[in-house]
C-alpha cells in the first residue's frame, strides 16, 4: 500500500533583506531537497513576507518507514541549510 508523506516547513531567514534575498535562500534551499532526497518541494505560504516563509516536502512510498526515515532527513537537512532557523515542522501522512 503506497504511503504519502507531507512535511511542512515554517522557515524564518533573518538574513532576507528584501523579496529578492528570501526568494534566494527558498530556491536554494527548495533545489537542494529536491536533488538530494527526491521528493517533491514547493512554497505554500507567506509568499509576500521577506523573512519568513512555510516550504513543504513530499515523498511517496511503499514502505512507511522509509518515507520517515527521508522526511526527517528532509527537515535535517533544511535546519543545516538555514544555519538552524527552523520555527517549526508537522508531518502528515496520506495512507
Amino acid at each position: 500500500m503506497p504511503c504519502v508523506g507531507v512535511i511542512t516547513l515554517e522557515l524564518s531567514i533573518g538574513d532576507a533583506q528584501s523579496l529578492k534575498d528570501k526568494r534566494h535562500y527558498v530556491q536554494g534551499l527548495k533545489d537542494r531537497l529536491r536533488a538530494k532526497f527526491n521528493v517533491a518541494v514547493a512554497e505554500i505560504d507567506h509568499q509576500d513576507s521577506w523573512q519568513r516563509g512555510v516550504v513543504a516536502a513530499v515523498t511517496v512510498s511503499g514502505d512507511r518507514a522509509f518515507a520517515e526515515k527521508v522526511l526527517q532527513s528532509v527537515e535535517n537537512e533544511a535546519a543545516h541549510f538555514l544555519g538552524g532557523v527552523l520555527v517549526g515542522s508537522a508531518v502528515e501522512w496520506l495512507e
